[in-house]
């Protein structure tokens, strides 16, 4: 059997199997980050590491988002999916009519699930909603005419927003009630690309790029950069400031937005066999250029992908390229201080730098993500419980 061959294990009945796993997997590093780390986690948590039980497919797994009750939400085998109770059982959330691949983004506290699908005959894709306990799901935006990742994202009471076509929307109830606006200080051909997160108080984060032609200089003059549009649209959207713009090898794109309306995402980089990825935090007033929190011993680059509500703490992947291909990647967990981190593999897993992901936080101190085998490419789900006490840093 392969060997991230799907399987549950409950945390409390897995904990001192899998410890003895994290430890043999990631070295004294680990232990030594786990104390470093320690305080910042729910006490009555347990630390451990777990595959979940997956779907039947083709394709992995992945955990992107989490609801009350213990509820994450993600993909398996291709479908969207979630997972519940302390065994995690996994269940297919129904795609939309016509649709037969995708993913669940995100879950309200009140299961509200929001993710993207994808219809194989076409390579079409659509956002869609479902209301966990319910047997269908419902389409809220035109079909895509090629495949794409539909940004889309759900905040606790509901609101949603996503990409339809080109235009950026908000709904509430199923009902589109604002459309989000391109800032009035974006370059000409400006048009809003993604819309990437939403919190609490209804702030929402997205990415706006634009281009054109520069006569005078003779040149194309393109800028990617983050948005935020606060909640309820009677103020002006935010432009967030970017190291590096104005040429088409910079992207600088906002991931997720938190309670506090701190952004966190990267500035990419890509001409030829050159690819960089840089890290990027921005607070309130947005008024200053984001800050960088540094790298993963042994990586050149790192992105953040999600961030917890309220306890300052962001997720990511660690990257180390090879001719412009990613050849080692690892999930990274940054407190909000200091230098980011690492997170250990499930244990069993048959490189001593596993290729893992992060993409989500909860306040609770989980992360959820993904695994992979190098060889193989299978793999699946990832839950990490105290998530704090595990991270480390590597010395590879």
């Amino acid at each position: 059997m392969n060997a991230f061959a799907i399987r549950g294990t409950t945390a409390a009945a897995g904990a001192a199997v899998l410890l003895c796993g994290l430890i043999t997997a990631a070295g004294p590093a680990a232990a030594a980050g786990t104390a470093a780390a320690a305080g910042t986690a729910p006490a009555a948590c347990t630390p451990a590491v777990e595959l979940l039980p997956g779907l039947p497919g083709l394709g992995g797994g992945a955990v992107r988002g989490f609801g009350a009750n213990g509820l994450a939400v993600g993909e398996s085998g291709g479908l969207p999916a979630y997972w519940t109770g302390a065994e995690h059982t996994v269940h297919a959330v129904p795609l939309p009519a016509g649709f037969d691949r995708g993913r669940v983004k995100a879950v309200s506290a009140k299961g509200l699930m929001v993710g993207m699908a994808v219809r194989s005959s076409d390579q079409a894709s659509v956002a869609f909603t479902h209301q966990l306990g319910s047997a269908v799901s419902q389409a809220i935006t035109a079909p895509s005419p090629r495949y794409g990742d539909v940004a889309v994202d759900v905040n606790d009471s509901g609101r949603v927003v996503a990409m339809d076509g080109d235009v950026a929307k908000e709904w509430v109830n199923g009902t589109v009630v604002r459309e989000l606006p391109v800032p009035a200080d974006a370059i000409a051909g400006s048009k809003v690309v993604g819309v990437n997160g939403i919190n609490k108080r209804g702030d929402i984060v997205g990415t706006v790029s634009g281009s054109y032609f520069d006569t005078a200089n003779d040149i194309e003059v393109t800028k990617t950069f983050p948005v935020v549009w606060p909640a309820g649209g009677g103020y002006a959207p935010y432009s967030l400031e970017v190291w590096n713009g104005y040429h088409d090898s910079f992207a600088t794109i906002g991931r997720d937005i938190d309670d506090r309306g701190r952004v966190v995402g990267l500035e990419r980089y890509h001409y030829r066999n050159d690819p960089t990825r840089t890290p990027a935090v921005w607070k309130k007033p947005y008024d200053a250029l984001p800050t960088d929190p540094g790298r993963v011993a042994g990586y050149g680059d790192l992105e953040f992908d999600g961030s917890s509500p309220t306890t300052n703490v962001a997720v990511g992947t660690a990257t180390e390229f090879e001719e412009a291909f990613p050849s080692y990647f690892q999930a990274v967990h940054w407190s909000g201080t200091g230098a980011p981190k690492v997170l250990p593999a499930p244990a069993g897993a048959p490189d001593a730098v596993p290729l893992t992901r992060a993409f989500a936080a909860a306040d609770d101190d989980r992360v959820g993500g993904s695994v992979e085998d190098r060889e193989t490419r299978a793999g699946g789900a990832v839950l990490w419980t105290c998530a704090s006490k595990q991270a480390y840093t590597p010395t590879r």
